[in-house]
């Protein structure tokens, strides 16, 4: 999520520039010109680059790197007719969406000795049970990314946030998302995250205008403006906990005590790859315990490859906040597909975005 854990849209591009930089260097460096090629279609700052190197080194297969900010965007270009891309890693509801589209190509990665690492409460996706289709790449929480020395206090969920900012005059920051924000209203009110009910939504819609006055801003841009001090705390994903680490004095993450969402990726072939060999193989490279633990180490999110959890940093594998325990799991909840019933979400959305 984001997830960075579903990356922030800030600095997306820069990043983009940047590995593309890094990677036609090492292109260059290693003399694979115009060998074999794989195109990976990921979320921004989404996949630690060291990945993506050892895989050309050992395959002398050229990674091209291109990055989308939303489940939406990747999936509005895919169905627009672009075409090139081996490689999609969507949440488990937009597999499902993507599966009843037949955009997604069979790679029986289940049958490869690797799949055995994989941890079968992460087969999540409705359409693809057995992960004949698609691997579990990366999961993590959404929660609360806050400043202790701006609110002065550590907090426990939502409504101690609120209540917080309202009493020293802050402001927070909502991610730009339809369905976590909505998510957050939903949560607070006592319901689930893919309730279609159109009280419980209009219930939710009305708990986050409220919340509006304190609201910076609708944004992806959550981690620099938490940690300056321009805002005291933001919705965000786990992935910031990179950031908790390099500053654990100032900066802390929760899973809010109301409840949280739950995102889960998946890696995906399209079925209109060009190089679909090649990116089976990149599927097979990813189950190896190691190359999971390389990506975690930079990440700072979850892993359903078992064996990779002991490999990662102390700090990652001890953290509460990155690998919950059980009743915080618990409290977590993952989106599904919600087919026509969305454009309730959408109605409510706007209703959000426009009140004054």
């Amino acid at each position: 999520m984001t997830k960075l854990s579903r990356a922030a849209a800030s600095g997306l591009r820069a990043w983009t520039r940047r590995t593309a930089f890094s990677l036609a260097a090492l292109v260059a460096s290693a003399g694979i010109a115009g060998a074999a090629e794989l195109n990976i279609y990921n979320w921004g700052e989404y996949i630690n680059p060291e990945v993506l190197k050892k895989f050309e080194e050992e395959t002398q297969i050229k990674v091209n790197l291109s990055t989308y900010s939303s489940n939406e965007e990747m999936l509005a270009k895919i169905q627009g007719g672009a075409t090139g891309y081996d490689i999609v890693f969507p949440s488990v509801h937009m597999h499902d969406i993507m599966a009843k589209l037949d955009l997604l190509e069979k790679t029986d990665i289940n049958t490869y000795e690797g799949f055995k690492n994989i941890d079968p409460a992460f087969l999540r996706a409705k359409s693809d049970p057995k992960g004949e289709y698609c691997l579990p790449y990366a999961w993590g929480s959404v929660g609360i990314f806050y400043n202790r020395t701006i609110l002065g206090k550590d907090i426990t969920g939502w409504k101690d946030l609120i209540e917080t900012v309202k009493a020293k005059g802050l402001k927070f920051t909502l991610l730009d998302d339809m369905r976590e924000v909505l998510a957050v209203g939903l949560m607070m009110n006592g319901h689930k995250i893919n309730s279609t009910d159109p009280a419980e939504l209009q219930q939710a819609a009305e708990t986050i205008i409220a919340m509006k006055p304190y609201v910076a801003a609708f944004t992806y841009d959550t981690r620099p403006m938490v940690q300056s001090g321009d805002v005291a705390a933001g919705h965000f994903f786990v992935g910031a906990m990179v950031d908790v680490f390099g500053n654990e004095k100032d900066l802390g993450y929760v899973i809010p005590e109301e409840g949280g969402t739950m995102y889960q990726e998946d890696v995906c072939v399209l079925k209109s790859a060009p190089n679909k060999e090649n990116a089976v193989k990149f599927l097979q490279f990813y189950t190896r315990p190691e190359i999971a633990a390389l990506n975690v180490s930079q990440q700072t999110n979850g892993t359903a490859n078992v064996p990779a959890r002991e490999l990662t940093p102390e700090k990652i594998k001890n953290s509460k906040e990155i690998n919950p325990p059980a009743e915080t799991m618990a409290r977590l909840q993952i989106f599904e597909d919600l087919g026509p019933a969305l454009r309730q979400l959408d109605r409510v959305w706007t209703r959000v975005k426009t009140a004054q």
